[in-house]
């Protein structure tokens, strides 16, 4: 039987562009200092502790991305939600910011061997995708960035982990750095 799969063309950089790169990982150690390098990537505002636990900076320590850090022209920018779909959807970034907010102190790791803890809002994917309404044949979501990266997942994954759509990162607008308008956090998922 041919797998069918639901496309969604998510304007985003799909490469995820963490901070907290730091050689060691042992927790003690990670919690206790904060380096001048560190300290420095922090952005005037960011929230830096939540419910106990150091945040790390929301900017990453260099540029990870395929192509370089994308601008999004936000006066054309439209979330497209095709492929396996009652009927496929546009979304403003507007329409996305007025569905229910979802907030998750979430560390993600990064596949260099470094993991970040960042505090993230966004909208839960399954929000975005009831939207359009999932066909029940539907078992793979494909992302496409601004720069022409392409990853997927399983549609099985992301609803069972309640995936957020981010445009917040501690406490502030995602920077382009992070993939500005939007980041999948694909928690549990090397980086």
């Amino acid at each position: 039987m041919k797998k069918k799969s639901i496309v969604y063309s998510v304007l985003i950089v799909a490469l995820m562009v963490l901070s907290g790169c730091r050689g060691d990982t042992d927790q003690s150690s990670r919690d206790d200092a904060v380096s001048s390098a560190t300290e420095s990537r922090y952005r005037e505002s960011e929230i830096r502790e939540y419910e106990g636990a150091r945040l790390d900076p929301a900017i990453g320590p260099r540029d990870n991305s395929i192509k370089g850090v994308q601008q999004v022209d936000m006066d054309n920018y439209v979330l497209n939600v095709t492929g396996l779909v009652e009927e496929p959807i546009d979304m403003a970034y507007e329409d996305v910011l007025e569905l229910n907010a979802y907030q998750r102190k979430i560390t993600l790791y990064c596949v260099e061997g470094w993991d970040a803890t960042i505090l993230w809002e966004g909208a839960l994917l399954e929000d975005i995708f009831n939207s359009a309404g999932v066909n029940p044949n539907a078992n793979t979501v494909i992302f496409h960035g601004v720069d022409g990266y392409t990853t997927s997942l399983p549609l099985e994954v992301i609803l069972e982990n309640q995936l957020i759509l981010a445009y917040s990162s501690n406490g502030l607008e995602l920077p382009p750095e992070m993939g500005y308008p939007f980041i999948v956090v694909a928690e549990d998922k090397l980086g």
